[in-house]
């Protein structure tokens, strides 16, 4: 639900969020995506008591992002008529971003909780 909602918001506001020659507003993008995604990701996680249902509970959030969005990017005018073609490329870093995030965040635990 979270990939689809995102997408739907790219396809009809994506041009006010990606747009050329606004490198600081993409760099601010990419910095705030990272950490959100990588809390996001650990909270959705968090019931999952081994390492691996963990790991296995983020890519399966994941997945949506890593499956289609490739194709969104060499399809980029076609699935976002609104953005910039020259986009598709800081899109597609920007998914691949998200979900290093996402993967981070369940990866990465405090001393106190230990390896399980």
């Amino acid at each position: 639900m979270l990939w689809l909602a995102a997408t739907v918001f790219l396809r009809f506001r994506g041009q006010d969020l990606l747009t050329p020659d606004h490198n600081l507003k993409i760099a601010v993008i990419f910095a705030l995506s990272f950490p959100l995604m990588a809390l996001l990701i650990r909270r959705l996680c968090r019931g999952f008591q081994s390492r691996e249902e963990q790991f296995g509970a983020a890519v399966s959030v994941l997945l949506p992002t890593l499956l289609p969005d490739p194709f969104s990017s060499v399809f980029f005018p076609v699935v976002f008529p609104n953005m910039a073609p020259e986009m598709s490329g800081v899109f597609g870093g920007w998914m691949l971003w998200c979900c290093a995030g996402g993967l981070v965040g369940v990866a990465i635990r405090p001393a106190s909780q230990g390896v399980k």
